[in-house]
């Protein structure tokens, strides 16, 4: 059956609730336009993630009353480099972050949402999404179908709605896979620390309540080769002295970490038949950059902001929604995903990793600066 919004609302549904999803769901509640979020999950929940979040996106934040103060978050301003042996250089970071977890600031934001009265579905996975007559239907696993004037999606890195959708990037097997685990280590607490190993890098930081988040990529040839995480990581992880000694003293929070396979760095569409893709969903920038965070932040804002002026008039066509949002998505972001990718190749490898270690070491400004090209202007 047809479950519509009310016929004299506007009609807009967000895919996804992460922090593009449920930022952009704020932005629109807050200047009084109806939306409905949909989320597969039931909040709080954990995700793979690196957990830092650069100051860039903290006026925003406070201005919309969606800093997690009360958490106490971590305050982060110092970076930490090691190559594979444990040789290491530091720098100040030149905007600084805080780090809190997933779990409880998309709970956080969630609860903002729903105070807000967005519509928000939890526990419902959308498998379809079609465009015709100017209308989106959404269809969910449930048999429902829901109509929309726009839809934001924001799900996430891959999704089986990526196949249906017939996106270039999905049709290809990336190599890595993420893993994450909070734990409890003596570390310091103002820094980042990111540490190579071969075929991989683990970040490590501080989020709230003392907690530490650790939190790795690695090529899958590394889990192929030692069938589980714990042997990949005491065979490979264990190589490089300095993240040996931190695995090896962390007690672990849960028994078992947050795996995910299949991420993607290639490149995405912003925009995908009428559809405004925002967040992971629209383009991952690689962790050792460590504002995914911020940019799915701004690109949730940049989205809902876009559409705002759509119904304010100043807008005045859905193509004009589209090549607005495509431009202002590219103008923020493409340089730093660009950037990102080729960062990478420094990473995961004994030559390179030393490299990079003795240029941010010998040339700490060149490292600043390269950090500031992958983050954005506080806005």
């Amino acid at each position: 059956m047809i479950v519509s919004l009310e016929e004299n609302q506007q009609k807009i549904i967000i895919v996804g609730g992460g922090l593009a999803g449920l930022t952009a769901a704020i932005t629109l509640a807050k200047n009084n336009y109806p939306v409905m979020l949909i989320e597969k999950k039931f909040y709080p929940f954990h995700r793979v993630c690196g957990e830092y979040i650069s100051n860039e996106v903290v006026p925003f934040l406070k201005r919309m009353d969606l800093f997690p103060e009360h958490f106490a978050p971590s305050k982060l301003n110092r970076f930490l480099l090691a190559d594979i042996d444990g040789k290491t250089a530091e720098i100040q970071l030149p905007l600084g972050g805080f780090g809190i977890s997933r779990y409880h600031f998309d709970q956080f934001l969630f609860q903002k949402a729903i105070s807000l009265g967005v519509d928000v579905r939890c526990g419902t996975e959308v498998t379809s999404i079609d465009f015709q007559a100017d209308k989106f239907q959404v269809g969910l696993k449930n048999g429902d179908s829901l109509q929309a004037e726009f839809v934001i999606n924001a799900y996430g890195k891959r999704s089986r709605l990526d196949k249906q959708f017939d996106r270039n990037f999905i049709k290809k097997k990336s190599p890595f896979l993420g893993v994450k685990y909070h734990a409890y280590v003596d570390y310091p607490k103002d820094t980042i620390g990111l540490y190579n190993f071969p075929g991989g890098y683990c970040g490590v930081s501080h989020v709230e309540h003392n907690m530490v988040n650790i939190c790795y990529l690695s090529r899958r040839e590394n889990m192929k080769n030692y069938g589980s995480i714990g042997e990949m990581e005491s065979a490979v992880l264990h190589q490089n002295p300095l993240l040996k000694d931190i695995l090896t003293r962390a007690v672990f929070l849960r028994e078992k970490p947050e795996v995910i396979n299949e991420i993607s760095f290639s490149k995405k569409q912003n925009v995908e038949n009428h559809m405004l893709m925002a967040g992971d969903t629209a383009g991952l920038i690689t962790p050792l950059c460590g504002n995914g965070m911020a940019m799915a932040i701004h690109s949730g804002y940049i989205a809902a902001s876009i559409l705002n002026d759509f119904y304010d008039g100043k807008i005045k066509s859905r193509k004009g929604v589209e090549q607005r949002y495509s431009s202002e998505w590219k103008k923020h972001f493409s340089k730093r995903l660009w950037i990102g990718r080729t960062t990478q190749n420094l990473f995961g490898n004994a030559f390179r990793s030393k490299m990079a270690v003795n240029l941010v070491k010998g040339f700490p400004e060149i490292g600043r600066n390269i950090v500031l090209q992958t983050h954005g202007k506080v806005f």
